[in-house]
């Protein structure tokens, strides 16, 4: 059984409007979906600036475990104890004047 030539022109249209289609909807998702070039720009984006935060806090790490250090029992640094105690109690030498 041979179909006319308008059904078979008609089958032919459907066939490659679907495929149409669905190249269309993977070019769409291959760019804009979850996984999509958009997204995967954003995400390196973002590992940039965290990578960027990290750095910073290990810098800030650095910083509090040698100020810990310097007040720890082995090695007890008496200037930057008397910097805290001044800052956090209030304290003062009894031949100091405060100014405010």
């Amino acid at each position: 059984m041979k179909q006319p030539s308008q059904t078979r022109g008609l089958t032919d249209a459907i066939v490659f409007v679907i495929c149409l289609s669905l190249a269309g909807y993977f070019t769409f998702a291959a760019v804009q979906g979850d996984y999509g070039l958009f997204r995967r720009i954003a995400i390196e984006a973002e590992i940039k600036s965290l990578e960027a935060e990290r750095a910073a806090l290990e810098v800030e790490v650095a910083r509090m475990e040698n100020l810990t250090r310097r007040l720890s029992d082995d090695f007890l640094d008496l200037d930057l104890l008397d910097e805290r105690a001044r800052d956090v109690l209030g304290l003062l030498r009894p031949e100091e004047i405060v100014i405010r």
